[in-house]
């Protein structure tokens, strides 16, 4: 019997949307044809198919809705309406507000132009390798959005449709390990209330996005631990974890795993040698699917850098350099720590650098912390790079280990999700902005929180299922109140989506960059220059001048790549210079007219 249908349909849906999205780039990018019109004609085709083929289906959810509305106890309806209430929320601010995340100003967004102006997602010069390094497959679906509508304005709903199927699956894994309607629901509050999450939701960040593939793999293998996986679904199987790959490496700490409880799960169903050869098999073509989905980029990086996870610099900023179970502990202790964070600050903290000492390890040596950061770091704050989880992450911490010791069917299931944790603490270094990275643990971990809740829901003791329902409650005014007034898009107060210019929402984080940045583009623009070089530091923004100076052709002039010479200076005919490494004299000839102003500097060839 199959679980939840419809949202195992969804789910098949979004993986075919994924998968086809991504091969779709690489293949049109290979024949040189990833340009507007190609785009524009494939998706009406597509469209097309989909009203034609899958209307029917589509439609077959309303009465469902209709269904649970009539039959569903109050509380059940309740906790829709909250959940639809965040989501519609997010939509608008994800509709109003331009992207303004820092990290997307930085590489996130210029990388989607770079493709969007070469018509391939070939490598090119740039000081700011994290745009070719850092793994594309939500910026894959980006440039669609990009290449179909000219701009950026659908840009946040990526994130926003991937919080919305993080909780849709975050519910069907509730109902796969046992858990009752109530169970689902209080999975998708829990998971759809955490305050990372609805603010990420307005984002182009990529956290949500590797989320909801990690959450594919696991209610897909959660359905194939009973009996032989038909071809098809070990096809989205392959589908979803080269999605994770491609989107961000730490989602296979999660997804590793538990494609390895698939095929262990594979190798029983059936006489010995039969099912070793269907198992062999089902890991072969998931292997396949995956290399299909991820290996052209990750052939890239290895061309480039002569390892497929990037630059050295790049990974010991992030992986952890020391394993002794000390380091290790000190580790998860003060990841724990920073996602549980409550507005009282960071308790506990001293503590942990107290032991730390103790046992002979520095918490703040680079070797477990990322660069030039020091533990603690104030995390509480609804802040979509930082904001903790202090309610939800309990829920989760508690309802895992809870079910961990019983003997239940969630009990493998939350060995696989402690497996998770362990693979992260062990690989992953402490960074202040670390909450967001682990959203993909948050929605994993969620239906094993829903399924303890549900219990205590139950309970005969008013007083406990009281408390619980006070508990939820506050979960969902965190994530309430992070959707009004959290940052860089808030719904009200100052900074609010509604009072705030779109150009100065862009500019939010570092408002003072503004007038330098709208400066230097008015006099390029006056200019009538129309292939201008940009030269920055290593986390300056670049995607401004792409909103600023959209028509230009935009040339780095550096490069840290190899085996990428970056154009000259005599290619272009106007510079703009924002915080180099040297200087922006270095790189300005001196027959050039040169201008600054704040961070940024332009400089113009001689007349004639």
């Amino acid at each position: 019997m199959i679980v939840a249908p419809t949202r195992l349909l969804l789910i098949r849906a979004g993986l075919v949307f994924g998968g086809a999205a991504v091969l779709l780039v690489e293949l049109l990018s290979a024949v040189g044809l990833l340009h507007r019109p190609v785009i524009i004609a494939l998706w009406v085709l597509a469209a097309a198919a989909v009203a034609y083929f899958g209307h029917k289906r589509l439609l077959a959810v309303v009465p469902k809705f209709r269904e649970f509305w009539s039959t569903g106890a109050r509380g059940e309806r309740a906790i829709a309406v909250v959940l639809g209430a965040l989501f519609l929320a997010d939509l608008v601010v994800a509709l109003v507000a331009p992207p303004n995340n820092f990290d997307s100003q930085t590489y996130h967004l210029p990388k989607v132009e770079h493709w969007a102006a070469q018509g391939s997602v070939a490598f090119y010069p740039t000081v700011i390798d994290r745009q070719l390094a850092m793994a594309p497959g939500a910026e894959y679906i980006l440039l669609h959005l990009r290449l179909l509508t000219g701009g950026d304005g659908l840009y946040n709903l990526v994130q926003l449709a991937a919080g919305l199927g993080g909780a849709l699956i975050a519910s069907r894994i509730a109902a796969q390990l046992g858990g009752g309607r109530r169970a689902q629901l209080v999975a998708a509050l829990i998971f759809g209330t955490t305050p990372i999450v609805v603010l990420e939701a307005t984002s182009t960040q990529t956290d949500l996005v590797v989320a909801l593939w990690v959450g594919s793999v696991a209610t897909l293998v959660l359905d194939e631990l009973r009996r032989r996986t038909p071809w098809p679904a070990v096809l989205l199987l392959g589908t979803a974890a080269g999605l994770t790959l491609l989107t961000k490496a730490t989602g296979l700490l999660a997804a590793g795993p538990l494609l390895v409880l698939w095929f262990v799960a594979q190798l029983r169903q059936g006489p010995a040698v039969r099912s070793a050869g269907r198992a062999i098999a089902g890991a072969a073509i998931v292997a396949g699917v995956m290399a299909l989905v991820a290996g052209p980029y990750l052939w890239r990086v290895e061309s480039t850098y002569d390892n497929p996870l990037g630059p050295a610099h790049l990974r010991g900023s992030i992986s952890m350099q020391r394993h002794d179970p000390a380091s290790v502990l000190i580790n998860a202790l003060r990841i724990a720590e920073t996602a549980l964070q409550t507005p009282a600050g960071p308790v506990g903290a001293d503590a942990i650098r107290g032991l730390a000492h103790a046992i002979g390890v520095d918490p703040d040596g680079r070797d477990i912390t990322y660069w030039n950061e020091t533990y603690p770091f104030e995390s509480w704050p609804p802040d979509e790079d930082r904001v903790s989880l202090p309610v939800q992450g309990a829920l989760v911490l508690i309802g895992a280990a809870v079910l961990l010791w019983r003997r239940s069917p969630a009990r493998l299931y939350a060995a696989m999700f402690w497996l998770a944790v362990l693979a992260y603490v062990v690989t992953v270094k402490w960074q202040p902005w670390g909450n967001r990275l682990i959203v993909f643990l948050i929605l994993m971990g969620t239906p094993l929180a829903a399924l303890w809740v549900d219990g205590l829901l139950a309970a005969r003791r008013r007083w406990v299922a009281g408390l619980t329902v006070l508990v939820l409650a506050g979960g969902a005014a965190a994530g309430a109140f992070s959707v009004g007034f959290g940052w860089p898009r808030r719904l009200v107060g100052p900074g609010s989506v509604f009072t705030t210019s779109r150009l100065d929402e862009r500019f939010i984080r570092r408002p003072e960059w503004k007038a330098d940045y709208v400066w230097a583009a008015d006099a390029v623009r006056a200019s009538g220059a129309k292939r201008v070089g940009i030269v920055q530091g290593y986390n300056t923004w670049e995607y401004p001048w792409w909103v600023l100076l959209k028509g230009r052709d935009l040339v780095p002039l550096q490069s840290l790549q190899p085996d990428l010479k970056a154009p000259g200076l005599e290619t272009v005919d106007a510079l703009l210079c924002v915080q180099p490494p040297n200087g922006c004299a270095f790189f300005t000839p001196p027959s050039w007219s040169s201008h600054t102003q704040g961070v940024v500097t332009y400089a113009l060839p001689p007349k004639g």
